[in-house]
């Protein structure tokens, strides 16, 4: 090979060093003739003319071989993906074809070879690229993960030798597909140092000075950087120890091109990145002690160094939406520099970690989300076992067999479940378009409303101004947009028919003189045996309930009240005394609703507006749908709710014993001091058996207010912790939302 005169004198001797390497690493599972027939292969294609070098002056053979070394060394992929590697360029300039790859070298490495040049093709044509989607695609595209993991090595090797390229258009390229699509598609397969190189190096093409800029001041300080942070987790770690904690820590600088990323949204210089470095805390908790354990760590670290109260970032209380979970503070450490802290658990650090396939895990979902946990993982024990075949078969992308990518007619792509038909793809688009859905032209076939989707379909709805959406449309559709969308037109369109049909009947009572009153109107339609009132006009708008014997009932309905009338005098206003709030408290328990966490067969919720919590004084109210909402008796709407509809209040109470652990939202006001946080939540995380879910806190004029939301059990640990609580420093009131 190396008298070949496509190769240049340098490449030629770097060639003999590749081949010694590609067989030191894959020797022991290459075939007998493999290698002859791969040398064969390629001196062909390389005398006839059939290969050619890529924009960058590459060698094909010799980008092919580093490639393999990548996909080798480094991800650990063995005989089919090499050889897949080496011989690709060979079909793709048809000096042979996948039938040949087949007899020579078996099904395994021309399925590799397949599935590049079918990602390729779809790469050339496709005009979203740039979309999260696409990625989604291109695996489920691949169908062999290796392919993927073939490209991202193959993106990492033209990366590497850009550097001097004369094609500086090609390169900014390059260097931009590497960022927005081979680099999350490295982070979504676990291989972290690749996304961070494939990242760094795309900063380095495309924003040159800023790279070298933050990397030089990165080399300035690291020999100091170092020591000032084992000099700053040394106290901290005694702490946590002698707390009784388990954990470990470490600190790390974060990548070149995280840097430029925090610079950008900050608009300031290296020296203003308050997390250039950072130190992590990783606590090994149980899942029901996490949040208090994290939240106990806080209260000691802020205990020692104060810290910044605008920089405290919450992410337990509320995740961000890809499913992290981190407590971040900033403290002023030693010399006056603040350092960012992050707090977390050994189950949110994996999920940082590993992205949304420890997520799914951790969430339990079941499907092909579920799949992605158990495929990441078999990445990493067949790539120990160097066993291809078992590759092969666990690498069939059943992470993606519950999904379908479709595009618009101008290349827009959409992902849908697996079953979606052309109406839920309507109202992906948008709810008009659902709503007047009437077909689409698939691939330029007309369809009807519920075909199914394929990957790969161009689909063009169809509309017409006169469609609405229709019942049935619920026994097709499979998105959850789709049928609350379809669920909530149908809804208003019920309304609207009721509201007519009222109207019609209101009219038919002045027509007949006859009054018209809604207490004996609700007595004749429970009468004639509807549940809600929306049913008995919807039935008089379709015709299913005659007006005129609504009208006879109602007339008979209204003799039989104004006789009930007659008999049992009303009692005047001086005789009537309504239920006092003191009287629900002394009265007896007869007929008491009493609230339970096994109570079967009975529908109460705990009402939002006062939030009460075991030991509360408390009453139930009937709601229109039948449920019971439980208030405290010093609710802000308990005395409209006894006035306006005192024949729906229940008196309730408590079981004897506690139930669950509830919400409850304190507002807090005092004299604004940067150790307030510290102190509030170090009295928190130290009650047994109170939780703290978040805290806002906001400062004006001196002067700081905010909400704490914390769980607990009863109203005793609520009188005990206020009661603490008031006694901090500086703080003014402690009260209950």
């Amino acid at each position: 090979m190396e008298n070949l005169f496509f190769f240049r004198p340098e490449e030629q001797t770097h060639l003999k060093d590749l081949y010694r390497s590609l067989l030191r690493l894959s020797g022991k599972v290459l075939k007998p003739d493999d290698c002859a027939n791969l040398k064969n292969y390629l001196v062909q294609a390389g005398l006839n003319n059939f290969l050619k070098r890529d924009v960058f002056d590459l060698n094909p053979i010799i980008t092919d071989m580093e490639t393999s070394l990548i996909v080798a060394q480094e991800i650990g992929l063995t005989r089919a993906a090499i050889l897949g590697v080496m011989l690709h360029s060979c079909v793709r300039s048809n000096y042979c074809t996948p039938e040949d790859v087949e007899r020579d070298f078996g099904e395994d490495v021309a399925g590799i070879i397949h599935g590049l040049n079918r990602i390729q093709e779809l790469y050339d044509k496709n005009p979203s690229i740039e979309s999260e989607n696409f990625r989604s695609l291109l695996l489920s595209f691949a169908e062999d993960m290796r392919v993927i993991l073939i490209m991202i090595a193959n993106r990492v090797y033209i990366m590497r030798q850009i550097k001097d390229t004369p094609n500086k258009e090609a390169m900014q390229k390059v260097a931009q597909e590497s960022a927005y699509l081979y680099a999350p598609l490295a982070h979504k397969l676990g291989l972290y140092r690749l996304k961070s190189e494939l990242e760094d190096l795309s900063l380095k093409y495309l924003e040159h000075d800023a790279y070298y800029h933050i990397k030089d001041k990165l080399n300035e300080t690291k020999k100091s950087r170092d020591a000032y942070i084992e000099n700053f987790i040394g106290p901290i770690q005694k702490k946590l120890e002698d707390a009784g904690l388990k954990f470990h820590m470490k600190g790390r600088t974060k990548s070149i091109h995280s840097i430029w990323q925090k610079m950008k949204r900050q608009k300031c210089g290296v020296d203003g990145i308050y997390d250039l470095f950072a130190i992590r805390i990783i606590l090994d908790s149980k899942p029901e002690r996490e949040k208090m354990e994290c939240w106990q760590a806080y209260s000691i670290i802020t205990d020692m160094y104060q810290p910044n109260p605008k920089r405290l970032r919450d992410w337990l209380s509320i995740p961000k939406s890809n499913g992290y979970e981190s407590l971040h503070i900033t403290v002023l450490g030693p010399e006056n520099k603040w350092v960012e802290v992050q707090i977390r658990t050994e189950r949110m650090d994996e999920i940082a970690e590993r992205g949304l396939a420890a997520h799914w895990r951790y969430k339990g979902i079941k499907g092909g989300e579920a799949g992605v946990d158990e495929w990441l993982n078999s990445i990493r024990n067949a790539l120990e076992n160097n066993d291809d075949m078992k590759l092969m078969d666990q690498f069939k992308m059943e992470l993606y067999e519950d999904e379908v990518f479709v595009f618009t007619p101008k290349g827009d792509l959409f992902k849908l479940p697996k079953g979606a038909t052309v109406l839920d793809f309507a109202y992906a688009i948008h709810t008009n378009v659902g709503e007047h859905c009437i077909g689409a032209r698939i691939n330029d076939k007309n369809v009807q409303v519920r075909q199914q989707l394929s990957s790969g379909d161009q689909v063009e709805i169809l509309t017409s101004s006169n469609q609405t959406p229709k019942q049935d449309w619920l026994n097709f559709v499979i998105t959850g947009k789709a049928r609350t969308k379809i669920r909530q037109s149908l809804k208003e369109m019920q309304a609207r028919q009721a509201a007519y049909a009222k109207e019609v009947l209101e009219r038919k009572f002045k027509n007949r003189k006859i009054e018209y009153d809604e207490p004996t109107m609700m007595h004749v339609i429970k009468k004639m045996g509807f549940k809600y009132v929306t049913d008995f006009y919807n039935s008089l708008a379709n015709g299913t309930t005659d007006v005129n014997t609504v009208l006879d009932k109602y007339t008979e309905m209204q003799k039989y009240l104004n006789g009930m009338a007659d008999h049992t005098p009303a009692p005047s206003a001086q005789e009537y005394n309504m239920q006092s709030e003191a009287e629900m408290k002394t009265q007896t328990n007869d007929d008491v609703l009493v609230i339970d966490q096994n109570l079967k067969g009975l529908d109460f919720t705990l009402a939002k507006c006062c939030h009460p919590i075991y030991g509360d004084d408390v009453f139930g109210f009937v709601t229109v749908n039948g449920g019971i909402k439980i208030h405290r008796c010093d609710c802000p709407n308990a005395e409209q709710l006894r006035t306006k509809f005192g024949y729906r209040i229940v008196k309730a109470r408590w079981a004897g014993k506690r139930g669950s652990q509830y919400p409850i939202t304190l507002r807090v006001v005092g004299n604004d001091d940067l150790g307030i946080v510290n102190n509030i939540t170090s009295i928190i995380s130290k009650e047994e058996k109170i939780s703290l879910r978040s805290i806002s806190i906001d400062s004006n004029d001196g002067l700081f207010s905010g909400n704490i939301t914390v769980l607990l059990d009863d109203t005793v640990k609520l009188e005990q912790l206020i009661k603490k609580l008031k006694t901090i420093k500086g703080v003014k009131m402690v009260s209950r939302n």
